[in-house]
């Protein structure tokens, strides 16, 4: 009597995985829906800092705790860069390319359509600056008016990036993959070979069953 295969079903094409996940479609409007919306928001608080702020003048916020302090960065953070403005506008170019070229290839979550739209809603403000406020392209001056203690000031499109980085690595983490479908075919993959295995190794303990 010959053993049975006992092998996992993959989720595949028309597995749990598949059937739970978002369409291409619905991740990459999804994460241009949200980067669109920060990006906006941005530039609408930015406008408000330069007409309404004092440069480089802190104003408390909220006590102590956060001052609105309007200083133009042609740098990173801490001001780091300054001098090679034209290299930190391209790598915030490559940012929201990379965004772009992982989301179409591999994101099939909309926990990492959020993660992806925060990042290139960020990425697409501190772009504008660099790109369209002075002194010229690829040379602007980032709007920066939000301080903290011990911290360098920020802004909206900053806040963004980082609330974006920090959930892609939490998502990482606790194991949340990019696209589930993948996940579980690669996990019914794996099942798959150990029954086999162990199927095998039955058959050499007990080889009279199999005649």
């Amino acid at each position: 009597m010959n053993h049975a295969d006992q092998s996992s079903t993959s989720a595949g094409p028309l597995g749990s995985g598949a059937r739970r996940r978002p369409s291409r479609g619905v991740v990459l409007g999804g994460i241009a829906a949200v980067g669109v919306l920060l990006a906006v928001v941005d530039q609408l608080t930015k406008n408000w800092a330069v007409a309404n702020l004092p440069e480089l003048d802190p104003q408390p916020f909220l006590g102590e705790i956060l001052h609105l302090t309007l200083l133009y960065n042609s740098g990173a953070a801490w001001g780091m860069g300054s001098e090679i403005t034209p290299v930190v506008t391209g790598l915030q170019i490559a940012i929201v390319i990379g965004v772009l070229v992982f989301a179409v290839r591999s994101v099939r979550s909309l926990w990492y359509t959020l993660a992806l739209g925060l990042i290139l809603g960020g990425a697409l403000g501190n772009i504008h600056d660099r790109l369209l406020r002075p002194p010229g392209p690829f040379h602007g001056a980032v709007v920066d008016f939000l301080e903290l203690p011990h911290w360098p000031v920020f802004n909206v499109a900053d806040m963004a990036v980082v609330a974006g980085a920090i959930l892609v690595v939490l998502l990482g983490v606790i194991g949340v993959p990019a696209d589930p479908a993948e996940a579980e075919d690669t996990t019914g993959a794996d099942d798959s070979a150990r029954a086999d295995d162990v199927a095998r190794a039955d058959d050499v303990e007990h080889p009279e069953e199999t005649r």
